[in-house]
């Protein structure tokens, strides 16, 4: 899925992996762990990835046990990092939670620009009769 680099664009982000998920057959928890998840990385990329005239795009591959979210954005030079952060701060805790809820996470380059981030979910395994 691609979607223009803007704040807006995070709330239909939300949306569409809630509404994808829940056609996959995971449980809610699963689906609001990952919604969060994907928000945040979502929103890094509007932050921090913004490049003039190019989408970011969120990608989900539904591996059974697990649910690789990808967040491709199209600026490379600034790569993710885990911030120290105070209980006065306002902003800097999105990858500490992303840290937190996902089973691995990292980033890679991303042909032809930018970067990826990406998060593997461990998630209840859907039943197959209700997948199909």
């Amino acid at each position: 899925m691609q979607f223009t680099s803007t704040p807006r664009c995070v709330r239909l982000v939300r949306s569409l992996v809630d509404k994808t998920l829940l056609s996959w057959a995971y449980g809610r928890e699963d689906i609001d762990r990952t919604v969060l998840v994907c928000s945040e990385l979502a929103t890094n990329a509007v932050r921090h990835g913004h490049r003039r005239g190019h989408r970011f795009e969120v990608r989900l591959s539904d591996e059974g046990a697990t649910c690789l979210v990808e967040v491709s954005d199209a600026l490379s030079r600034r790569l993710p990092r885990l911030m120290e952060t105070s209980d006065e701060d306002e902003h800097g805790r999105g990858l500490q939670l992303v840290s937190a809820l996902a089973e691995e996470m990292g980033h890679r380059a991303r042909n032809p620009i930018g970067k990826t981030v990406w998060a593997r979910m461990t998630l209840v395994t859907p039943k197959e009769e209700t997948r199909a």
